[in-house]
């Protein structure tokens, strides 16, 4: 059986428009790929800086869109209990961000 994959996304820039602390309007693409992957038995987490009352608001806007995920800016429980801890660090086999760079890219060899 194939190991579903785990996705970390974004919020800001990467789900929606960046308008923080305002919400902008949707990456419906991104939306319907992600609801997608979910009923596909793939895991979701949230991975955004927002907190407070922003985060609230940013989950309930996922929650519109029928956009729900298994964690929200922390590790899935399960490996949480094989590592017995909550690292800083998602764990995620794919990260979607609009401020990543692939080690691979070419940019790099610039900085």
């Amino acid at each position: 059986m194939k190991k579903n994959k785990v996705y970390a996304v974004d919020f800001d820039g990467t789900l929606c428009i960046d308008k923080y602390p305002a919400i902008g309007f949707e990456n419906i693409k991104l939306i319907e790929t992600l609801k997608s992957l979910r009923g596909d038995g793939c895991k979701l987490i949230l991975w955004t800086c927002r907190k407070g009352m922003y985060l609230d608001a940013a989950i309930h806007w996922c929650q519109d869109f029928g956009l729900e995920f298994d964690a929200v800016n922390e590790n899935l429980p399960e490996y949480i209990e094989i590592y017995g801890n909550d690292s800083r660090k998602i764990f995620a086999d794919i990260y979607i961000d609009d401020r990543a760079v692939h080690p691979q890219d070419p940019i790099l060899s610039q900085l």
